[in-house]
């Protein structure tokens, strides 16, 4: 029987692979669990590429480890290795062959594991914890990309112990991502940087933060074409903005969004985002009468993670009150939203033909120390979204 293979809805008949009817809220979405999952707050999550037959998960965690599990179609999980940091590790990538996993850690350094030696050693030296690591395939060369807290971003030949470039950023790195050939960083004090990526790396373009809070979480999203064309930039306050590198018209293509909360249950029917425009702050979507109503947040709390499907183009995002939620950018429609888990959803990720949700639920340390509670248990989930993340339908 296959579950991840096909359309069939896993994870949204109501009933879980492991036959359990008890009543608790760290799993309403009742989809499968991953086995073994790590003893600390997961901070990463990232699905082997195209190239490598199969599903793999990587996860990094706050216990300074680094995990891979198989995912099989019925949807059972296999843990296969894990390796060790001496600090939490926050960032994984693969390498586009997916023979290697690239960590970025707390302990200054970034390694890379071998999947089949199983062997792991270290590429990359920073002054400070690593926050962002990207495998960069381009034509004329292959790098990893580090940022760190030190204020640069390297670029690192992972035969060599010196970087090939280095960076200087105006501030933190706070987070990134890459899609050939662009690259975006966001910093702290709300810098936002794009590079350009062929030839070699250089700066494209600094962009004023659509955002009036500290930046969490930042995915690129592709065109029609499958360019690169620009970023959902996620902040601490629970917004989302859209942002087109080249837009026709920026003061209405670029928007950034709240959702409207719910009662507290979950929303399976479409409903509209209220845009906002990223520069005016005139309302793009709804009537006059709309204009006046306070908006809410998507997230109460921080927005954790966003995650574009590799099919659709649609996107997930994750937040600080423990649930996630699908969006259509293009509608600017929010498609679904899901239960309420008991902790934070702290990280998300599709594999690369999107028929895979998963989601780490573990706490995300956005209440502070206090709010930590070391005896409850980490959880990663997995869920088909393979129909849930189609587009709406236009009408």
């Amino acid at each position: 029987m296959s579950l991840f293979g096909t359309t069939s809805g896993f994870g949204t008949s109501g009933t879980s692979m492991f036959g359990s009817t008890t009543t608790d809220n760290h799993n309403p979405m009742k989809d499968i669990e991953v086995t073994s999952s790590p003893d600390d707050s997961i901070g990463c999550l990232s699905f082997s590429p195209p190239t490598l037959p199969g599903n793999f998960l990587i996860a990094g965690s706050w216990a300074n480890d680094v995990r891979c599990w198989e995912v099989q179609d019925s949807g059972q999980t296999i843990p296969k290795a894990q390796q060790m940091h001496t600090g939490p590790v926050l960032d994984v990538c693969w390498s586009d062959d997916g023979s290697k996993v690239f960590t970025a850690s707390c302990d200054k350094t970034a390694k890379m594991w071998d999947l089949n030696s199983n062997q792991a050693i270290q590429i990359a030296q920073h002054d400070a914890p690593v926050k962002t690591i990207h495998w960069i395939k381009a034509p004329n060369y292959s790098c990893v990309m580090t940022g760190s807290w030190d204020k640069t971003l390297k670029f690192w030949d992972t035969r060599s112990s010196n970087p090939m470039m280095v960076l200087q950023l105006p501030e933190r790195c706070y987070c990134a991502d890459v899609i050939y050939p662009m690259a975006v960083v966001a910093t702290a004090e709300r810098g936002l940087i794009v590079y350009q990526l062929e030839s070699q790396p250089s700066e494209f373009r600094r962009i004023e933060s659509p955002l009036k809070h500290q930046h969490r979480c930042v995915a690129i999203f592709k065109d029609k074409q499958n360019k690169p064309t620009g970023f959902a930039l996620g902040s601490i306050e629970g917004r989302v903005a859209i942002h087109y590198i080249n837009p026709p018209n920026p003061a209405k293509d670029n928007f950034t969004f709240k959702c409207h909360r719910s009662n507290g249950t979950n929303t399976s029917a479409p409903q509209d985002i209220y845009a906002w425009g990223a520069r005016t702050g005139e309302d793009l979507t709804s009537p006059p009468s709309a204009v006046s109503a306070p908006p809410c947040t998507c997230h109460s709390l921080q927005v954790n993670g966003i995650a574009f499907h590799p099919v659709h183009g649609t996107l997930a995002t994750v937040g600080s009150d423990g649930r996630f939620s699908f969006w259509d950018k293009d509608a600017r429609t929010k498609l679904k939203t899901s239960e309420q888990l008991d902790q934070p959803i702290a990280a998300c990720c599709f594999n690369h033909n999107g028929n895979i949700f998963a989601y780490a639920s573990s706490y995300d340390w956005s209440k502070g120390h206090e709010f930590y509670n070391p005896q409850k248990k980490n959880y990663i989930f997995l869920r088909n979204a393979a129909e849930e993340l189609k587009p709406r339908n236009k009408k």
